[in-house]
């Protein structure tokens, strides 16, 4: 019962959550914040990461917690569509 609820006095590697690491540009991600919307990884701007839709549009900002990989059906599903809109004339 002696110092089962008591931290560490010097934490060991595992203790210490690892920061996520930053995906190269271009790289989909899904942004669980907002309803697992997937975007194109932009780059980092202070604390944040910039994301923007696939097809084009207004970039948005999320914390990197926030954010994890995007799956193949994922990338899959978000291809199809922006090259759906493209055949119908919506994007260039």
């Amino acid at each position: 019962m002696d110092g089962e609820n008591v931290r560490p006095i010097n934490p060991t590697p595992s203790d210490i959550p690892s920061p996520t690491p930053v995906p190269a540009p271009g790289t989909l991600v899904v942004d669980t914040s907002r309803a697992d919307r997937v975007g194109e990884f932009r780059g980092v701007a202070g604390p944040y990461w910039s994301l923007r839709p696939v097809g084009g549009g207004v970039e948005w900002e999320v914390e990197p917690r926030h954010v994890r990989a995007a799956v193949l059906i994922e990338q899959l599903r978000t291809r199809t569509a922006r090259l759906n809109a493209r055949s119908r004339g919506e994007v260039l």
